[in-house]
């Protein structure tokens, strides 16, 4: 028995406390995960690819494929759109494969509502301190002074959703954090709803029993 359903992996942070490091080092370490590319209707960064890093849409767009039922997920975020489209992610849990999201609170909270919701996992990452993501967040060098004031100002928004999800891991060494993932990863895919086989080997164990 060595059949699944896939899991959606929800990794959320506030920015700077490593989400998007430690999904990176998930799919290092099992490159089967798929990453859920998210559509958005912000303009691609210098060096961006349309279809890998976003889909990027116009707002239009954005709203008639949400107006369709498309999206398992949207936001609005800093100013733009961001959002999940549905039919890759169903099709990958039915063909057994993780997909993971790199997504905030607000897009954690609808896919756990969905009709998928019974196939996520959730983890939350927290900072060990205000100080130290403010240091990570300068320390990267990929933000206006403004733009990581914002982020700043967004981040305590963001932590006081811990409280939703399923696993909430303090991110103050990140080997150690990286391993703990994998360990709750390693479990949930063992969970009874990630087994479609299991009734039908139950079944089996009985009819054997029975004609013993």
């Amino acid at each position: 028995m060595d059949d699944r359903r896939g899991l959606l992996i929800i990794l959320s942070s506030p920015s700077g406390a490593g989400k998007s490091t430690l999904a990176r080092r998930l799919r290092d370490w099992d490159p089967e995960i798929l990453f859920s590319v998210s559509a958005t209707t912000r303009r691609p960064r210098p060096g961006e690819v349309d279809g890998r890093e976003y889909h990027f849409l116009s707002e239009g767009e954005f709203k008639a494929q949400v107006a369709r039922g498309e999206m398992l997920e949207h936001a609005h975020v800093f100013g733009h759109f961001y959002g999940s489209p549905e039919a890759p992610v169903r099709a990958a849990v039915e063909a057994g494969q993780d997909v993971l999201f790199d997504i905030d609170w607000q897009g954690a909270q609808q896919i756990r509502n969905s009709a998928m919701g019974q196939h996520t996992l959730s983890l939350f990452l927290l900072p060990p301190s205000i100080a130290e993501l403010r240091r990570r967040l300068e320390g990267r060098g990929q933000d206006t002074a403004e733009t990581i004031a914002k982020r700043m100002q967004k981040s305590w928004d963001e932590i006081s959703h811990w409280d939703g999800y399923d696993f909430v891991l303090v991110n103050d060494d990140l080997d150690a954090t990286e391993d703990r993932l994998k360990t709750i990863l390693t479990a949930t895919r063992l969970r009874r709803s990630q087994q479609p086989g299991l009734t039908e080997h139950v079944r089996a164990l009985q009819a054997e029993f029975e004609a013993l």
